[in-house]
This record gives structure tokens, C-alpha cells and sequence, in this order.
């Protein structure tokens, strides 16, 4: 199993070792004893960067081991991995702006059941309760304003095994994607647009 350094580090550098190195395709498929790289999953993009000299192309879970798809063959070994800032960054910060989308509105008698934080696609979408409230873009919005306003810290736990991530005190969701140690890192979230469907409420938003 490959150990997720990410879980509970914000490194974007380590020195890590490569366990085997495959060809796949017109790609090699890279597996590593521990990685900094976040898989695709959990409604969170991939990572991309570079082990030792191969640009990291992307990054899938297999089941339990991650695979780390690059453009060159990597010697087996102690090699350096690092982490794509720049989009690592923006994929924290949307999936932080996803929770506390998910927190809001939830307070407003509405349960999240999937989120979407890919870039000009971010979305969490909602169940309605039995106490759901009239929910608008902008009430969303000011709400989020407040709690980043506040600069509530990154908070980390593990709940039976499971890690858990909350803000402040804020209640924590069950959640395996990166997010940034305080909300003042998070930006300004802007709500695009509130739409109901079939029962299901789904709000759009960015970052910036």
C-alpha cells in the first residue's frame, strides 16, 4: 500500500523511493513506497509535477496502491518527488471552498451527497430535509465571507480510522483531499448560481 505523505503534510518536496517503474502505453506507470501526489478521486483532481526528471502526466488510485503515470522511465531507488504548486494550490483551495459550501447549506436543512471541485466546474449538490430552507447565491456567499473573515484554522483528526477535516469549529467531514491550513489562504469564493432539479439542489462556485 502506498503511504499518503499528503494526509498530513503540505510538502510539495520529498525524497522518496521508487518501487518499480512500467511501461504503459506511450507512458510508464511509476509506483512509489510513499507519495505527495493526490489521486484523481474524491471529487479532487490529480496532482501533476515531477519524480526525479519525468513530468507526473497524472495520478490514479489502483486499488490500493497509487500509480503515478509520467513521459520517461524512473530508475528504481531514492529519488526526489515535487508537487506542482500552482495547481496544487487552486485544487486546495476549491475543495476548502466545496466544505464550507457543503457546511452552509447544510445548516439550511440541506444534505450534501456529491461535490465536483474541478476548475469552471465546481459544484456540491444537495438533498432536501424535512426542515430545508429557500437557499440564494448571495446568502451563500456572505455566509462564506464570515468564516473567512474569521481566518478559521485547518483542523485534522481521525474518527475510527477514518481522517476527518474541519474548520474552526465547524463540524469535520470524513475527507482524503488536501486543503488549506486556514481560511484566509482560501480566497474569494463566488457562487455562480443556485439550481434546483428533480429534488436536488446543486450550487456552482469558483475560487479566485
Amino acid at each position: 500500500m502506498t503511504l499518503r505523505l499528503f494526509f498530513h503534510s503540505d510538502d510539495l518536496k520529498a525524497n522518496v523511493e521508487v518501487l518499480e517503474c512500467t511501461p504503459h502505453e506511450n507512458e510508464f506507470a511509476v509506483e512509489l513506497r510513499a507519495t505527495l501526489f493526490h489521486p484523481q478521486g474524491g471529487g479532487q483532481p490529480f496532482d501533476t509535477g515531477w519524480i526525479g526528471e519525468s513530468e507526473v502526466l497524472r495520478v490514479v488510485q489502483d486499488p490500493d496502491r497509487i500509480i503515478h503515470f509520467v513521459d520517461r522511465p524512473v530508475n528504481p531507488g531514492m529519488t526526489q518527488i515535487r508537487v506542482d504548486e500552482p495547481r496544487r494550490q487552486f485544487n486546495t483551495r476549491m475543495h476548502s471552498a466545496g466544505h464550507l459550501i457543503g457546511h452552509f447549506v447544510q445548516a439550511m436543512g440541506w444534505m450534501p451527497i456529491k461535490a465536483h471541485h474541478w476548475p469552471g466546474e465546481g459544484r456540491v449538490q444537495f438533498k432536501p430535509t424535512d426542515s430545508a430552507q429557500e437557499v440564494d447565491a448571495r446568502t451563500v456567499e456572505f455566509g462564506i465571507e464570515q468564516w473567512i473573515a474569521h481566518d478559521l484554522p485547518r483542523l485534522t483528526s481521525l474518527r475510527e480510522g477514518a481522517r476527518e477535516i474541519g474548520f474552526g469549529e465547524l463540524p469535520a467531514y470524513g475527507c482524503g483531499g488536501t486543503h488549506v491550513r486556514s481560511l484566509k489562504d482560501l480566497g474569494t469564493v463566488t457562487i455562480a448560481s443556485v439550481s434546483q432539479k428533480k429534488g436536488t439542489l446543486s450550487v456552482h462556485y469558483s475560487v479566485d
